[in-house]
């Protein structure tokens, strides 16, 4: 009884059901694959019950679409299986009386992605199906030492197509729905920081202009200018000057010392351009340890 069913699938059943009894003679439940989106370099499994001359196991181009039978390209790339077969079902409508098409996904695409700019090991990776930002990342091996805020990665499809995303939000802030997957071919670029000049006066070793990296704090340009013993900065009292984009300078005081100590993070500003920053010379009677003290915690700042 069950072989005459699908002899003649559409004359004994509606659509509905023969749809249920395609996918329990494809040996998966019933509503399976509903929420997996086609990417270029899926192979498919196309089934047009009733007439064996149709049933294809295609594989989809980088274009997003598949060749078949009667109809020609069809584009599937980001359907899911369910609506991939009904595209192909409104297709075959003109060659097919009453066509029952089930689409299934029999395997997914290993992409070629190439990873670029400010990641350790730049280069091109075949990642897993279903890879996303995060694995291209870890594959090129991580990003390069970052002491600010996290840029925002470039993806580039064979279109040319960009999307941006904020690292920030996705790494640090675990905004996983920002975790693209990618696609044959793609192209991921993590920009390097924007560097700037910002001027360090005062108690330092070598004051003068000192080259930063957006998202480096207060403490980054003190060490960079240097922080010895013999400078007797008193971090307890820097001074951050700054123009607005009005043109008006504020000077602001800050207790560096006590931020580094964990008391105050945020007093550990970050900088911006044309900054500039005076290191006050401590009183003679400061003690060597709490000098050492100093110097230990500022060299940790030290790209």
């Amino acid at each position: 009884m069950v072989r005459s069913v699908f002899r003649q699938p559409n004359r004994l059943l509606g659509v509905p059901a023969a749809a249920l009894l395609a996918a329990a003679w494809l040996g998966a439940p019933a509503g399976a694959q509903s929420g997996t989106t086609i990417h270029p370099g899926d192979q498919l499994s196309v089934q047009v019950y009733g007439d064996q001359t149709l049933t294809q196991n295609v594989t989809v181009l980088n274009d997003g679409t598949i060749a078949y039978p009667l109809i020609g390209q069809v584009p599937v790339a980001g359907e899911t299986p369910a609506q991939a077969a009904e595209a192909l079902k409104a297709r075959l409508l003109r060659f097919v009386r009453h066509p029952v098409v089930t689409v299934a996904i029999t395997q997914l695409a290993q992409p070629n992605v190439m990873v670029l700019g400010d990641v350790k090991n730049p280069g091109k990776y075949q990642l897993p199906s279903d890879a996303k930002l995060s694995d291209a990342i870890a594959a090129a091996g991580g990003l390069s030492d970052i002491n600010g805020e996290y840029p925002n990665a470039r993806i580039v499809d064979r279109g040319g197509r960009t999307t941006n995303v904020s690292l920030q939000r996705l790494l640090r802030g675990g905004e996983t729905q920002l975790d693209e997957r990618l696609g044959e071919g793609e192209v991921v670029y993590v920009p390097g920081p924007t560097q700037f000049y910002v001027n360090v006066t005062g108690a330092v070793d070598h004051p003068g202009a000192i080259q930063v990296n957006q998202g480096d704090s207060l403490a980054v340009a003190i060490a960079k200018a240097g922080n010895s013993a013999n400078s007797q900065a008193d971090l307890n009292h820097v001074r951050l000057m700054r123009t607005d984009a009005q043109g008006r300078q504020t000077t602001e005081e800050i207790n560096l010392y006590q931020a580094l100590k964990g008391n105050d993070p945020t007093a550990n500003v970050a900088l911006v351009k044309g900054d500039t920053i005076y290191v006050p010379q401590s009183a003679p009677h400061h003690n060597d340890s709490l000098v050492t003290g100093l110097l230990y915690i500022l060299s940790r700042f030290i790209p």
